[in-house]
């Protein structure tokens, strides 16, 4: 089993997600409204939707930006959170009707959140996380700890080591948030670490080396868009429009990199710079979900199941609804 540390808690429980989200609202630097420079609003209640702070999600801060999602015929606030995980616990809450996660993350909270569904893929990438080893480690065996987020970094962690013969019980790993992770390799209190930008170049800028990219092993990540299976019973039309306008802004972050980053810079305060290159890197594009990529859930699922992390295998066959976005197609 692997050892691991925190250094900072979750959010526990609804009371915790509520006041959080309220503290986001309140301050409005975690929500934004698709309305905003539309010239027009939907009618309708307003979507809530889930998303992070890193350039992963440009195609939501875009769609806000262009009022894509007006022009769909829906109204939509997005949520800021710091980690996916804490997006998907408000959306298992009810706090949020939407979100977007990474499948490895998502997959990990099936068990405890068995009504949230998986309605298609709209971006993916083997070249976005990268490993970071610190100033001492000249060669991978001489890793002891790693620093790594549950879900999609600490699989990508297991799946570095297992690359280079390491067995993964020799290493310890400490469990941090992201912009923690960089001080810490910098400290010396971990040896390496994987995880998705900007934090392998705030790493870099600390010293660290850029070792390589998951790709080089053979693991990719894509994204999800995710609600749950009772508002999806009744609003289905709703997340059909949500899906079309996300696939339009997908569509334009590939064509379109700069407007892509300008709107994700208002939003989440990322530099242009630093979004421009994540799209270099993050294949955008809304699509069903394939024969392969069941394939590699099953794998990921296996990872929580063989290392204890949950009692079942998750059930993919019920949150992955394959076949979903072609049978939803906007006016059908």
């Amino acid at each position: 089993m692997h050892t691991r540390s925190s250094t900072r808690r979750p959010f526990a429980g609804h009371a915790a997600l509520a006041g959080a989200l309220l503290l986001l609202t309140a301050c409005g630097a975690g929500t934004t409204d698709s309305a905003v420079g539309s010239g027009e609003i939907a009618a309708g209640p307003t979507v809530r939707i889930a998303v992070g702070i890193d350039p992963s999600f440009a195609p939501f801060f875009l769609a806000d930006a262009q009022g894509l999602w007006a022009e769909h015929g829906v109204k939509v606030q997005l949520v800021q959170f710091g980690k996916g995980g804490e997006g998907v616990d408000a959306l298992t809450a009810g706090q949020v009707q939407m979100a977007g996660n990474s499948d490895t993350t998502t997959i990990g909270l099936l068990q405890q959140s068995p009504g949230l569904r998986s309605l298609l893929v709209y971006e993916q990438s083997g070249r976005y996380l990268k490993v970071v080893t610190g100033k001492k480690v000249k060669d991978a065996s001489e890793i002891r700890k790693m620093a790594a987020v549950p879900g999609l970094s600490e699989l990508a962690a297991t799946r570095f080591l297992e690359s280079k013969g390491i067995d993964t019980k020799s290493v310890e790993f400490v469990t941090a948030d992201p912009p923690e992770i960089p001080v810490l390799l910098d400290k010396g209190d971990v040896d390496a670490y994987v995880l998705w930008e900007p934090w392998p170049a705030k790493g870099a800028e600390l010293g660290g080396r850029i070792l390589e990219t998951t790709g080089a092993y053979g693991l990719s990540y894509s994204h999800w868009l995710l609600t749950n299976a009772e508002w999806l019973k009744t609003d289905a039309d709703t997340a059909t429009k949500v899906a079309q306008a996300l696939k339009e802004a997908a569509a334009k972050t590939e064509s379109d990199p700069v407007a892509a980053a300008e709107a994700t810079q208002q939003a989440a305060k990322i530099p242009t710079a630093q979004t421009v290159n994540a799209i270099k890197e993050i294949d955008f594009g809304v699509r069903d979900f394939t024969a392969d990529d069941l394939e590699g859930y099953d794998d990921t699922a296996r990872f929580y199941l063989d290392t204890g992390k949950v009692k079942a295998e998750p059930d993919l066959a019920q949150a992955v609804l394959r076949g979903w976005l072609t049978e939803h197609k906007k006016g059908s």
